[in-house]
């Protein structure tokens, strides 16, 4: 056990190394106002917002920038008055609600942060004028867009969750923080280093992967070694997780952040979707990638030899497979689409040091829901997890849209429960 605690110390130190680039500053000092407009995942350049304290005294005006954001730094804790600027927001862009004023407080030393959820004319809810059934398709269109969108990002970060499983038996909780680790790791090399977002996203992907194997080689394949069960594996994944997120949030810092490049792109109009070109891309790469790993699995000696493993390690063995090789393949795979994944994800909405852990329960969700341990059952579990995440709110508030697939999780296991494409298998 000792040996397991030096080399997985040692690969902390390798992470910690890799963090510490002039792109990972730490939180600084705040007291003041921020926040983050942003309109069907895009953000809203030059919308106004002004702020006053609660008697009406002028603070400051500001205007969001290219990623959406603004902050307003203020003397004095207490309560303020924020108000954004409609005439100031996209052509038939509003607030949800109709209320454009905020009054948050400010405690000493904090920074408070300020949301206005952003809607189209038109969206959900407000379908009662005489196009109100050809606004609701549209809607209805983009939102399904924007689903399979999701569920794709999801889906390569549960395709590796899936196989880790199904070699090895192991729940990690830790995977959550290797999507993290891709977004950070990418954004280091692309804002700290100067390079562009193609070779940085490439780079990061290519240190994943090796992050991944070293996890394996030197912690997860040290406990395997020593007999450790596979509850006390994923409650020592938990504790992972927990330590590797404060590492983050030393080194990258508490605010959010966007790549230097293809953060504000305009978008362009496919039938009744709206979209930046981004996303269009990035759903072509994300399903090719998926598409590339399920079929090295049914038809390379090495994809045939995991599933072997999976199926049942001992006679794996017995027949002549290298089972920890076959694994430490496995564990530097799941690293690099991990990293991937969390790229994408930094791509369509900005990084944060917790971006892992917002959709760690969705992927979850995805690898349930398709069937533990299967490639494409990731895939096809992810993509109804992304959908139905999106178009729910059709007709449920956007702040419950994840209760709609939750919901189709617990029905589908209700009736299947193996899951969408799982096998069944013999209990007792």
């Amino acid at each position: 056990m000792r040996r397991a605690v030096i080399a997985f110390t040692a690969f902390l130190s390798g992470l910690i190394f890799l963090l510490a680039s002039p792109a990972h500053a730490g939180p600084a000092d705040c007291q003041g106002l921020r926040g983050t407009l942003k309109l069907q995942g895009q953000p809203v350049n030059g919308a106004k917002i002004a702020v006053t304290t609660e008697s009406g005294q002028p603070v400051k005006e500001v205007t969001s920038n290219a990623q959406g954001t603004w902050d307003v730094p203020v003397d004095k804790p207490g309560k303020y008055k924020v108000t954004l600027d409609v005439s100031s927001l996209p052509q038939n862009t509003e607030v949800r609600g109709g209320n454009n004023v905020r009054t948050p407080t400010v405690f000493e030393g904090n920074c408070s942060t300020v949301l206005f959820a952003l809607q189209a004319k038109g969206a959900p809810g407000q379908q009662q004028d005489s196009g109100g059934e050809s606004s609701f398709w549209t809607t209805a269109a983009q939102l399904t867009f924007e689903g399979l969108n999701l569920g794709l990002i999801i889906a390569l970060a549960a395709l590796g969750l899936s196989l880790i499983y199904g070699t090895t038996g192991l729940t990690n909780f830790a995977h959550g923080e290797l999507v993290t680790l891709g977004a950070i790791l990418a954004y280091a090399f692309n804002v700290g280093f100067g390079l562009h977002i193609i070779p940085a996203a490439i780079i990061a992907v290519v240190v994943g992967g090796i992050l991944g194997y070293l996890q394996d080689r030197l912690f997860w394949g040290q406990l395997r070694r020593r007999g450790t069960g596979t509850i006390a594996m994923m409650i020592i994944s938990i504790g992972v997780a927990l330590f590797l997120r404060y590492v983050f949030l030393i080194f990258f810092g508490g605010q959010n952040e966007a790549f230097a490049q293809y953060t504000a792109q305009p978008g362009i109009q496919v039938g009744p979707i709206t979209a930046a070109p981004k996303n269009f891309v990035a759903m072509g790469i994300e399903l090719a990638v998926l598409i590339i790993v399920g079929l090295a699995l049914m038809r390379t000696r090495t994809g045939k030899a995991a599933r072997a493993v999976a199926d049942n390690p001992a006679l794996a063995a017995s027949s002549g497979i290298n089972v920890d090789r076959v694994i430490r393949i496995i564990w530097t795979t799941g690293g690099a689409i991990a990293a991937l994944a969390g790229i994408m994800l930094g791509l369509s909405q900005s990084l944060k040091y917790t971006m892992g852990q917002d959709i760690l329960l969705l992927i979850f969700a995805g690898v349930t829901l398709g069937g533990l341990g299967t490639a494409f059952g990731a895939l096809v579990g992810s993509l109804v997890v992304g959908l139905f995440i999106q178009v729910s709110t059709l007709w449920v508030p956007p702040e419950l849209k994840s209760v709609g697939a939750l919901a189709v999780l617990i029905i589908v296991l209700l009736v299947r429960p193996q899951g969408i494409l799982g096998r069944r298998e013999r209990i007792g």
